[in-house]
């Protein structure tokens, strides 16, 4: 399955769609201004939310948090001892489950790995004005929504790193 995702350079909110590869609308990034800590929705197109992002108030390090339905899914933060400074960690909810995101997060050219299987790679197009980019999900028993909530999250902790620096 491949999606493609139109960041939208200006705008309130950083609110963007993300399209199928018949160029369907299948969900929007909801980016919530005004908060406290950083947080997005990931919405199906009736409105509904799919996934919650949201930043990990306390933490040593930038952590975002990705739940469905009010529960835990995920906890995305960079991996600490990486000579790599795009190499992120994943960890799934289930407390065993880790995922690999690597690659150039901030020129959208990365890939997210289970146990050495690919998963997703994301990847950069320059076919339209605004910035788009590519998930393709790799495995059939991959769940989209969860890797394109993995990508918005990475490339936003990557962002806000390097304006930190």
């Amino acid at each position: 399955m491949r999606f493609l995702v139109r960041d939208r350079l200006l705008g309130f909110g950083d609110d963007y769609w993300i399209e199928d590869d018949r160029g369907n609308k299948v969900f929007l990034v909801d980016g919530k201004a005004m908060r406290l800590r950083d947080t997005f929705e990931l919405k199906d197109t009736q409105g509904n939310v799919v996934i919650d992002i949201h930043q990990k108030m306390f933490a040593l390090r930038d952590t975002m948090v990705i739940e469905r339905g009010g529960a835990p899914l995920a906890t995305i933060r960079r991996k600490r001892m990486s000579l790599l400074r795009n190499h992120y960690r994943v960890a799934l909810a289930d407390g065993s489950t880790e995922l690999d995101v690597s690659g150039r997060i901030l020129d959208r050219e990365f890939a997210v790995e289970y146990d050495g299987e690919l998963l997703a790679v994301i990847s950069r197009r320059y076919l339209h004005i605004r910035d788009t980019y590519g998930v393709d999900v790799v495995r059939d028993d991959a769940d989209p929504a969860l890797l394109i909530a993995v990508a918005v999250c990475v490339i936003h902790l990557a962002e806000k790193e390097r304006k930190d620096d």
